[in-house]
Formats: C-alpha cells, sequence, structure tokens
C-alpha cells in the first residue's frame, strides 16, 4: 500500500490537518494517509504533553487517514529520520510537508539522507512560497486544491484570547481542549 505520512506535534490539530490529509488522498496516488504525533519536539519546545496531543488527533481519522502511534510507542527524538526504521517494511511511504518548512528543511536532522529515503509531498500554505524546491519533493497541485493559513499557534492564541475555536478544529478537539484546561496560558 502507498502511504502518505503527516508527522508534526499537533498541538492541536485542527481543520487544515485534515484537509492537507483528504487532499492528499483526492490529488495523488497515495491510497492511506498517516497521522504522525511525534514523543518529543526537535528543537525542543513547549507543547501539550504527548496523551493530550495523541487523544486529540485522533479526533481527525477519517476513512483512508489514521493514527500512528509509531513515534510515541518508540519514545522517538522528533527527528524525521529516525521514524523510518520503524515503519511497517511492506508498505510505500512518502512524507507530507507544508511549503512553509520549505525554508528551514535543510535544518532538519539528515535532511539529505530523508530526501533518498522516500519522496515528499509539499502542500502549498498561504503567504510561503513554494521554495527552495529539492530533488524528490513534489508540490500537491490540483485546480480544486483548498489551502488555508490555519496554524495550531493560531488555534493556541485565540484560546489563550478566550475566542472561539468551533469553526478551526473538529468538535471533539475543542470539547477536548475546554474540558482539559489546555492552551490557556
Amino acid at each position: 500500500m502507498k502511504i502518505a505520512l503527516l508527522g508534526g506535534a499537533f498541538n492541536p490539530p485542527h481543520i487544515g490537518h485534515t484537509m492537507i490529509a483528504r487532499q492528499v488522498l483526492d490529488f495523488t496516488d497515495y491510497q492511506q494517509i498517516w497521522f504522525l504525533p511525534n514523543y518529543s519536539q526537535s528543537p525542543p519546545k513547549p507543547v501539550a504533553g504527548v496523551e493530550h496531543r495523541l487523544n486529540m488527533t485522533r479526533f481527525l481519522e477519517f476513512p483512508g487517514a489514521v493514527v500512528s502511534t509509531v513515534e510515541i510507542d518508540n519514545k522517538l527524538d522528533g527527528q524525521t529520520v529516525n521514524t523510518l526504521p520503524h515503519l511497517p517494511k511492506e508498505h510505500t511511504y512518502c512524507f507530507v510537508i507544508g511549503s512553509d518548512q520549505l525554508p528551514v528543511f535543510h535544518l532538519w536532522g539528515r535532511w539529505q539522507e530523508l530526501l533518498k529515503s522516500m519522496p515528499f509531498l509539499v502542500f502549498p500554505r498561504y503567504g510561503y512560497p513554494n521554495e527552495p524546491l529539492y530533488e524528490n519533493m513534489t508540490v500537491v497541485g490540483h485546480r480544486f486544491l483548498i489551502g488555508s493559513n490555519i496554524s495550531s499557534t493560531k488555534i493556541r492564541e485565540r484560546v489563550k484570547a478566550g475566542l472561539s475555536i468551533a469553526e478551526f478544529v473538529p468538535a471533539g478537539v475543542g470539547e477536548y481542549i475546554t474540558k482539559n484546561s489546555l492552551y490557556k496560558e
């Protein structure tokens, strides 16, 4: 099976993640997409606890899009390249990144090895050019493609400011954030 991997902190997950997942399935030949919440951050940054982020990420699932706990189960360090040996060998993979990651991609741990290991799909993000584009990277494009500038940072800022996030996250995520008093500070 051809599987696209969408990794990150998911701090918190939002509809932008599901928009990307849906469109990767619609406009590429990948048959499934796996959300990969990371166990720790590289470089380190403050995030909600891994259990909270995993629980919220599960609200993103839909047919063809599932959560993989490979990084959490193996307590990986957040370096994408260290995930590769833990992926089931019977599948073919690509990694999905937003165009906002392109200017800093060269800072990823062992990024050249990553590019040789699997193709990368670049999803356009408003306000970020699709460059620099490295070998083995392809921009997801289609005349029906829908982009956004939604981000976990903006969601956290809205929560902190007491603004509604109802239209920007799956219902379960908003309820989870409220119930667990996340992102108030």
